[in-house]
């Protein structure tokens, strides 16, 4: 066998023995398996998923799977809402990685990793951190999540000493829930938030982890309370409406939320088709990240749907 026959074999071993490894990467991101959607968009912003290396432009109503690092560019937003309801939202220049995400109505294995990797983001915890374990990591800092919103600031470059700012506010209806402040590594506890507008700065020294309480101006209150408002608004808003059609299309949502019988649920209803450009310009007349359904052919705000039967405890 010459040289170039053998070049050849090679190769197709090579091609064959890949092959299932790559029909894997390309078939991984069904419906199925999916465990949220973006809920709100202002361009730049992008997805990089696994099995592939290039950041894909990302639109309302796009799935969104474990593994995924989700980006914002210069003058970008986006929002996710998770199929627990639970809410991000990204300033500009920011990025996280959803890490991991199960969530089963009255599961007893419910969990949830996400990375904040830089920017500014708010959050809202619903039923993972009230049923099982969530967590956000940082480049300083591991945070347990016990119920309850927040604003992440991660420093551009995630530098050595760089300062993680954690804050915790208050949820929709008032109540405060906790956020328990770990070292990087999750073994030595830094520190619990408690409080309404109350934080931490969490710094990295050598080889050591250090979390210095907040002092917060009212200004830096106001602002931060308004990006945690936005957060409320989209999960109620169409984040709530967008996982509603996520029912309706993906069974295996249906199985995990125990909503297999559709027809005998009365709130439950067909959503009309988002319009991305309407949806775009919602977006670039202010800062709020309340995207407007339209109604019909004449616009207008689509009615608010009820909550989703037998999602919340």
């Amino acid at each position: 066998m010459t040289a170039t026959r053998r070049a050849l074999a090679a190769l197709t071993i090579l091609f064959v023995m890949s092959a299932p490894w790559t029909a894997q990467a390309q078939t991984r991101a069904t419906a199925a398996d999916s465990v949220g959607s973006v809920s709100s968009v202002k361009a730049p912003a992008t997805v990089t998923r696994s099995g592939n290396p290039n950041p894909q432009p990302l639109k309302v109503g796009d799935d969104i799977f474990e593994a995924d690092t989700l980006e914002t560019g210069i003058g970008g937003a986006l929002g996710v809402t998770f199929d627990d309801e639970t809410t991000f939202t990204l300033q500009a220049n920011a990025s996280i990685k959803v890490d991991d995400f199960v969530y089963q109505k009255s599961g007893g294995a419910n969990k949830a990793v996400v990375s904040v990797v830089r920017g500014t983001t708010a959050f809202f915890a619903s039923q993972v951190a009230k049923t099982g374990d969530m967590k956000i990591t940082t480049p300083t800092a591991t945070l347990g999540i016990r119920g309850t919103s927040g604003v992440i600031v991660v420093p551009d470059g995630s530098r050595p000493g760089a300062q993680v700012e954690v804050k915790l506010y208050q949820d929709a209806g008032g109540s405060v829930g906790r956020i328990e402040v770990f070292d990087r590594p999750g073994a030595q506890r830094l520190g619990e938030l408690t409080q309404a507008a109350t934080g931490f700065s969490i710094a990295r020294d050598g080889a050591r982890f250090a979390a210095v309480a907040l002092v917060i101006s009212a200004q830096q209150i106001a602002f931060d309370r308004g990006l945690v408002q936005r957060v409320f608004s989209l999960q109620r808003g169409i984040g709530r409406q967008l996982l509603q059609q996520r029912i309706l299309r993906i069974p295996e949502l249906q199985r995990r939320l125990n909503l297999q019988n559709l027809q005998r649920i009365p709130n439950l209803q067909r959503l009309p088709n988002l319009q991305q450009p309407q949806l775009d310009r919602q977006l670039q007349r202010g800062p709020s990240l309340r995207p407007q359904l339209p109604s019909g052919p004449g616009g207008g705000l689509a009615p608010r749907l009820p909550s989703i039967p037998n999602i919340g405890r």
